[in-house]
């Protein structure tokens, strides 16, 4: 599990925290998969209700497709100065991280919350020696962001693109023994 951290962005000092999703965050994380799909509802000529409906029934099945098919995983709430803006999915393999969800809330992104939470993945990543890897879709703006931390294309799936982090090998001069 990822440690509870604190970040310093834009000259504020920001408490930037995890803790485990429990029952009571479910209507919290509805509303943060929602916000991953408003561009999309936005084109859908629904009533609010349907649309509404329509977001209810995704959100379960992903939320049971992720308990099912990744055992182990961390499923947590991201926490700024305690209160909930997101959530970040991870699942520890062997030999590799897998970023299954990183998403802040519109009104919070752009403050360096998911740099930050990002930063603390693939340091945790270096110093196992473990590649990071992600399913983005193709469209979403964060692919550039992912780029430029030095995620690689690995394969186009439908809408998605699988990309991987790979760690630079740790040296004997910079190996951190505090893993």
């Amino acid at each position: 599990m990822l440690h509870t951290v604190s970040s310093r962005h834009d000259l504020q000092e920001m408490s930037i925290t995890l803790r485990p999703i429990g029952p009571e965050d479910l209507e919290f994380l509805l509303d943060v998969y929602a916000s991953t799909r408003t561009d999309e509802m936005r084109l859908l000529d629904w009533d609010k209700q349907t649309k509404e409906v329509f977001l209810h029934l995704q959100f379960e099945a992903q939320h049971r497709y992720y308990s099912e098919n990744y055992p182990g995983a961390e499923f947590q709430v991201i926490l700024l100065d305690g209160k909930p803006v997101g959530r970040l999915y991870i699942h520890r393999r062997e030999s590799e991280i897998r970023i299954m969800d990183i998403t802040v809330l519109p009104e919070h992104r752009n403050k360096g919350i998911g740099s930050f939470l990002l930063d603390q993945v693939l340091t945790l990543a270096t110093n196992r020696q473990m590649s990071v890897t992600i399913h983005v879709e193709k469209f979403n703006p964060a692919r550039h962001f992912y780029e430029r931390l030095g995620f690689c294309l690995v394969e186009e799936l439908s809408v998605y693109l699988f990309m991987k982090w790979t760690p630079a090998p740790i040296t004997s001069e910079h190996h951190d023994y505090n893993r």
